[in-house]
């Protein structure tokens, strides 16, 4: 047997193991799940706290569209690597804050290279007419400033410290769905479980005045490569 063989195999095992751990409820409480999170992770290094919301909404129309920015308590627990296309004058601020790269023209022909190696983008205003012809290269990579994002901004150097400190966006995709992390597995469950009910209660809360039935149809967590755990969306959204 190869050593990549013996990995795969390894990886199945552990996945079944925990997999098993489930097979007593299909629905979980939050706190129980939140456990259930910890104890089902398989990976040796520290796996990410991934959240998985189906909504009833109707994605192609714009009134029931989600998106937005959230900073959760706590935190994400991961590294962002962030871009700052800004003027000259604000490359010094921009990177103290903490911005991987900053500046406007060197960037832009990095990104029209397809040189786009980061997690999030972020511009001032002014520069926004520049952007335009690497609009179609960011936009595909979902990288594309914008104020809906809370990408765009004056206050650059807040909005990067916001970004490092864990400010994520949410945005449902065309299945009305949304995807996102809430820390990672080595945080605290107390840690994990304020992260997820802070994002649980600004999705309810973002709720579209058109929506009149319910609206949150699923959620599930999972470790990273780890199984789905499905939360009892009635009794959690009633604690919330």
């Amino acid at each position: 047997m190869n050593h990549l063989n013996f990995i795969i195999m390894r990886r199945g095992k552990s996945h079944k193991a925990a997999t098993a751990m489930l097979a007593d409820k299909e629905f979980y409480l939050l706190k129980e799940a939140i456990e259930l999170l910890k104890k089902t992770s398989t990976t040796k290094f520290d796996g990410t706290a991934e959240l998985h919301i189906n909504l009833n909404i109707d994605s192609t129309k714009a009134d029931q569209a989600l998106r937005g920015t959230i900073t959760l308590p706590h935190g994400t627990g991961k590294d962002i690597k962030i871009a700052a296309i800004v003027s000259d004058d604000k490359v010094k601020d921009a990177k103290a804050a903490g911005a991987a790269e900053a500046g406007l023209e060197d960037l832009i022909e990095q990104f029209s290279k397809g040189n786009v190696d980061y997690d999030v983008i972020v511009a001032t205003p002014d520069v926004m007419k520049k952007i335009g012809k690497v609009a179609k290269t960011l936009g595909q990579k979902g990288l594309m400033p914008n104020p809906k994002a809370g990408t765009v901004s004056d206050d650059i150097v807040g909005t990067i410290k916001a970004l490092k400190a864990g400010r994520l966006e949410y945005r449902n995709d065309k299945h009305g769905n949304i995807h996102t992390i809430f820390g990672k597995i080595s945080f605290s469950s107390e840690q994990l479980e304020e992260n997820l009910v802070t994002y649980l209660k600004m999705i309810r809360e973002a709720k579209p005045v058109s929506v009149k039935s319910n609206f949150i149809k699923s959620i599930s967590l999972a470790s990273t490569m780890g199984p789905g755990i499905r939360l009892d969306v009635n009794e959690v959204i009633k604690d919330l």
